[in-house]
């Protein structure tokens, strides 16, 4: 592993032992590490000689800030990030009364497709190292000046395409020695991928799984998110009740309401069936409307009816406070719009 800032303690220490320090620097390089330091230099409890050798063979890689936009309205802020490889993600912090909450990318760009969502325009470019994740919010939290409470990964990217390096991120992220953001406090979003699903129940983590729904049967489903096609929405539910029995904790399902194609009485009925007996939690989401898709939001009256009847079925169902709408804050927008001004 080429960057220092992906390696766990444990790992961090190896590479000290090999370089002939004592153990103890392991544990101060990570905490550096973690503290969102620029350079080596930052790192003045260690020797010159220690740090120039850390510089020449484990070179550090900081992301900087290409557009930044924060909301009039409501405080939310979104940073475009640019990598080390020109390459561009985004992350949004979000002002709850419960702390803030930073949601960040897990890969540049997306293969998945959904028909609502601007991150999966331009396909999957590649997949985010931990540190890259970890760096999304190490920095938008120094930026900000923010203290980061909660994280949600439901940025640019799905997490369970990049599973390997989004556990990493996820043990770095709540290392007690480094940001120690509690796995209660994060929440995982994924599109459907049954295998990751099944793996991830195996961790047995703390965290909230959302599963971006969507869609009340296979038919409209397959029309907007073609993942559908590969996992059905029935191997989907069925994934979710392994997923509650294996690890107990209870799913949240995303749902984007669009006028016309899911947000019908109907449409409630038939997701109360299929629910039935699993305990969940309805995130209803005012579609965000995407230049290049034809989808429009539901009306407000179309979305409350929906919720109630969630509701009276027995599913706790909540409407998502719109943030950033005047800042371009959903995912994928902020970088489509830099992509075609630079012409990249």
């Amino acid at each position: 592993m080429s960057q220092l800032k992906s390696m766990t303690l444990p790992e961090i220490g190896q590479v000290m032992k090999e370089m002939g320090q004592p153990a103890f620097r392991g544990k101060q390089v990570f905490t550096w590490l973690h503290s969102g330091v620029r350079s080596y230099e930052e790192m003045t409890n260690l020797p010159k000689a220690l740090r120039d050798c850390l510089a020449e063979k484990y070179p550090l890689h900081i992301p900087q800030v290409v557009r930044k936009q924060e909301s009039k309205k409501d405080g939310t802020i979104k940073y475009l990030w640019e990598l080390s490889d020109g390459n561009c993600v985004e992350t949004v912090l979000m002002r709850y009364h419960y702390g803030n909450t930073v949601c960040i990318s897990t890969e540049v760009g997306c293969r998945m497709g959904c028909a609502f969502c601007a991150s999966t325009l331009g396909g999957l470019v590649r997949k985010l190292e931990p540190f890259e994740m970890l760096d999304q919010v190490l920095f938008t939290q120094i930026d900000s000046g923010l203290p980061i409470s909660h994280i949600v990964l439901m940025g640019i990217g799905e997490p369970l395409d990049n599973f390997d390096n989004v556990m990493r991120f996820l043990e770095l992220v709540n290392s007690p020695d480094g940001m120690n953001i509690s796995m209660r406090h994060i929440s995982l979003s994924t599109c459907g991928l049954v295998p990751g699903i099944d793996k991830l129940a195996q961790k047995k983590l703390q965290l909230t799984l959302s599963i971006s729904l969507h869609a009340p049967t296979d038919e409209i489903r397959n029309t907007i998110m073609p993942v559908n096609k590969a996992y059905s929405s029935e191997e989907l539910i069925a994934a979710c009740r392994r997923y509650y029995e294996k690890t107990g904790r209870r799913i949240s399902f995303e749902y984007a309401m669009i006028n016309g194609v899911n947000d019908t009485p109907e449409a409630a009925k038939i997701l109360l069936k299929r629910l039935k007996g699993l305990p969940a939690h309805m995130n209803l989401i005012p579609l965000n409307h995407v230049e290049e898709s034809p989808l429009k939001p539901s009306t407000r009256q179309a979305v409350q009816q929906f919720q109630k009847l969630l509701e009276d079925g027995g599913i706790p169902a909540t409407v998502r406070r719109t943030l950033g709408s005047d800042i371009d804050a959903s995912c994928g927008q902020l970088r489509r719009k830099y992509t075609k001004e630079n012409k990249q």
